[in-house]
């Protein structure tokens, strides 16, 4: 174990969560001044545990996930509040060099394309190999041989082979194995799965997230997942976190999400979903309209816009309602709260 896994390990407290996010606020500056991309977004992680952030694109996810990485472009965007801890560490208090020994190594990402997240010019050998020799401080011949089987580990065939490839010479599916390899191969404490599946056919969707449900559940790594399909947060989620316009609007078990959804948005994501368990549906409900532009957006709730039970008190700043442990909502209406 490094000197920094120690010293995370020895400040983390009995039950804490690995990673815990508190308010984060997230801003890009534009011409027309900063526009603030994640607004107060808090939501925590367990050791073991799959946690979805779910939302329409443009939601904020992606940027969520950026911020908790360190990876925003600092020419253009910074984290203005909030804090970021894992395993009892304030990663936003951290030195670049201090974190970038986290990144890759006990913090890891999978990203929505592989094929512009892997380098075309290194082979899938070389690549994989890089991060072990330079987080595990290993020989690059034992590199390769950890190389070889996590290839293995994660479905592809001919392994050895395959390490001499190109990212070009596979499949897409192929390319996204190869992404989970290198997010696991240091055996992270926190997985970040930012659209793991985009573009890939449904089959192969599944044999990936199924495969990071296997591989993480072995080692306890935590999972964030990001996705817009509630369909994969049904199966592989325990815990989901629905975003709109940069801000979270609801919060649940899975369970009890989708037997109770309390905020009108995410009874228009599961109305405009095909379910098998309800009666036959001749036509799925549409979202109407646009999310506000960021530039438009103001302290009221902003998918009043769209919701089809607005009321004028939508306009003011909306409070959180604890419908039962662990539900919660950013609606008035919430719970049957009177409007």
């Amino acid at each position: 174990m490094s000197i920094q896994a120690t010293r995370l390990s020895a400040i983390r407290p009995a039950g804490a969560p690995v990673l815990s996010v508190h308010e984060l606020s997230t801003v890009f500056y534009g011409r027309s001044g900063p526009l603030t991309a994640v607004d107060r977004v808090s939501f925590d992680v367990a050791e073991g545990e799959v946690v979805a952030l779910v939302g329409e694109s443009g939601s904020g996810k992606s940027v969520t996930a950026l911020s908790i990485m360190g990876l925003l472009d600092s020419r253009v965007a910074s984290i203005t509040g909030g804090t970021i801890e894992f395993d009892g560490a304030d990663l936003r208090a951290m030195h670049e060099h201090e974190f970038s020994r986290l990144r890759g190594n006990r913090i890891a990402m999978v990203f929505q394309e592989p094929m512009t997240s892997l380098n075309p010019s290194l082979t899938i050998g070389r690549q994989l190999t890089e991060g072990l020799e330079v987080h595990r401080g290993i020989s690059h011949h034992d590199a390769l041989r950890q190389a070889e089987a996590l290839l293995g580990s994660v479905g592809i065939s001919d392994p050895a082979r395959r390490l001499g490839g190109y990212p070009h010479e596979m499949s897409g599916g192929m390319r996204q194995r190869v992404m989970v390899a290198m997010a696991l191969s240091c055996r992270p404490r926190l997985l970040i799965a930012d659209e793991p599946t985009t573009a890939l056919d449904v089959t192969t969707q599944a044999q990936i997230l199924d495969l990071i449900k296997t591989l993480t559940a072995q080692s306890g790594t935590a999972v964030v997942l990001i996705t817009h399909d509630l369909g994969l947060v049904a199966r592989y989620a325990k815990r989901v976190n629905v975003m709109y316009s940069g801000r979270l609007v609801e919060q649940a078990g899975v369970q009890r999400l989708f037997a109770q959804p309390q905020h009108p948005y995410t009874r228009g994501l599961l109305a405009s979903m095909p379910r098998l368990d309800l009666p036959r549906q001749d036509s799925l409900m549409a979202i109407e309209g646009l999310p506000p532009d960021l530039e438009e957006r103001d302290a009221g709730c902003a998918f009043r816009t769209r919701c089809p039970v607005a009321a004028a008190r939508c306009s003011e700043p909306q409070p959180w309602v604890d419908i039962v442990p662990g539900h919660r909502a950013a609606c008035w209406r919430a719970a049957g709260s009177a409007v």
